[in-house]
């Protein structure tokens, strides 16, 4: 029998195939009745940023209304959708001392993600859509602890037992968060561990556009985005230059089109590929179950095209359903 090389013996030693970072943000979901959205002072239908006190008072106020709650933010849903497919991950983030802090752990756990979670002194970060008779939907979201999260935060033992780190550019927002990940980006570096990031959302490129910008010279390897976000970051006007320009000078770039599929720009080189067919329910968390199926595909050694394939399946799985994440594995 031949020895096993040098990979295939480090290959042993991986525990998770995906070492996520992102915002930890309970998500509740409410019924509401437009009096209350008045008393709250939320415009229906429509996406609040929330302070302390607003946070305090929705909590209050829809505590009796609550229809559905579970672990969620853009990064947990990506690793609950790795789960989801049979993978490993495990997850960095703050919470609080509150009630939210415990459900968030457990909710994680429950799914088949490590909770890598730091807790401080502030509240949980939520996620509220409160659901109106007629099915409207409005959100609410509070950053709570989340915005705290530090270098020491991040479990640098994890993430030497991962075969893939996992960014969102949620994580630009506070200089302590900006340390955790560089700390995280720093280590990954020093093992050879790949870094895929997430653009994340239009608003993050606006604000650390350079900042990305670096990121992709120096050291990530895998891209993720939307049409718009791809444009905007390379300021090309059509999303196959785009995604040519991002999957460029060693990287790849996968870059959602919405219910038209996906681009893949590798080496210069752009692919499509088809979205899969689904009667659409609730588009939320369509990204971040693509991109979970992307990295499981990755992680399990399938080729670009096939990797793709499985977050257009995964994604489709969660638009055909209400809720960002896809149903429990059985």
């Amino acid at each position: 029998m031949p020895e096993p090389t040098i990979s295939r013996m480090m290959e042993t030693f991986m525990q998770y195939d995906v070492f996520g970072m992102c915002n930890a943000l309970f998500d509740l979901q409410a019924e509401a009745d437009y009096g209350m959205l008045d008393d709250l002072g939320l415009t229906p239908g429509g996406m609040h940023l929330l302070d302390a006190e607003q946070h305090a008072a929705l909590v209050t106020r829809i505590r009796p209304h609550i229809v559905n709650e579970a672990a969620g933010g853009s990064g947990a849903n990506t690793m609950m959708g790795i789960a989801t497919l049979g993978g490993t991950a495990c997850f960095t983030s703050r919470v609080g001392t509150d009630e939210f802090g415990p459900a968030y752990r457990q909710s994680l756990a429950e799914a088949g993600v490590k909770p890598n979670l730091a807790e401080g002194s502030g509240r949980t970060g939520l996620c509220v859509v409160l659901i109106t008779p007629d099915q409207q939907r409005t959100m609410c979201t509070f950053l709570g602890e989340g915005r705290n999260l530090a270098p020491s935060d991040v479990s640098l033992a994890d993430l030497r037992l991962s075969r893939l780190l996992y960014v969102t550019g949620y994580l630009w927002d506070t200089e302590s968060q900006m340390q955790a990940v560089q700390t995280a980006l720093t280590e990954a570096q020093r093992r050879a561990i790949p870094i895929a990031l997430s653009l994340s959302d239009t608003f993050c490129i606006e604000r650390h556009r350079d900042d990305f910008r670096l990121l992709l010279d120096d050291c990530v390897s895998i891209i993720f985005g939307n049409e718009d976000e791809a444009r905007m970051l390379t300021d090309c006007s059509d999303p196959h230059e785009a995604a040519a320009s991002l999957g460029s000078n060693g990287r790849t770039a996968f870059v959602t089109l919405g219910s038209r599929g996906a681009l893949i720009g590798h080496d210069g080189y752009v692919m499509h590929v088809d979205a899969a067919p689904v009667e659409p329910v609730d588009t939320t968390g369509a990204g971040d179950a693509f991109a979970a199926g992307v990295l499981y595909g990755l992680t399990h050694g399938m080729p670009h095209r096939d990797a793709a394939a499985a977050g257009s399946k995964l994604a489709a799985a969660v638009v055909g359903r209400l809720g960002p994440r896809p149903p429990a594995r059985s």
